[in-house]
């Protein structure tokens, strides 16, 4: 896999068509419930930005990894019981189909959190 990729696109153009195929689904799953975030390549890894890293997600050779960050893995854990998770990232095996309301509930979290975080931020600066 080149590491070198600069769109994730691209990226996403390397990997088998299985994988291919479900790189893309979850990519439009996030651009649906994130519209305002932009994507960009951070972390060697497909990433949308939203006033900051929102979510990345990774192709893997038997599941699909998704990155929401430690916050959202605990606040969702419950729903993400049936996959394999760690401090920031859960695994989507290749064998069943993405889920898409969890990824949009968690994206849509993620855009909740980052938003509130730059309130934050302009509120100090003007404060």
């Amino acid at each position: 896999m080149n590491t070198n990729k600069t769109d994730i696109e691209s990226y996403i153009a390397d990997f088998p068509e299985e994988t291919r195929a479900k790189l893309q689904f979850i990519k439009e799953v996030i651009q649906k419930a994130a519209p305002d975030a932009t994507e960009k390549i951070s972390y060697a890894i497909p990433t949308f930005d939203l006033k900051g890293n929102l979510v990345h997600f990774a192709g893997y050779k038997n599941h699909i990894g998704f990155y929401p960050g430690s916050a959202a893995i605990e606040v969702f854990k419950e729903e993400l019981s049936t996959y394999e998770t760690s401090k920031g990232t859960v695994q989507f095996p290749l064998t069943q189909p993405i889920p898409t309301d969890l990824v949009t509930k968690i994206t849509l979290f993620r855009v909740a959190q980052n938003l509130e975080k730059a309130a934050q931020k302009t509120k100090k600066k003007s404060g």
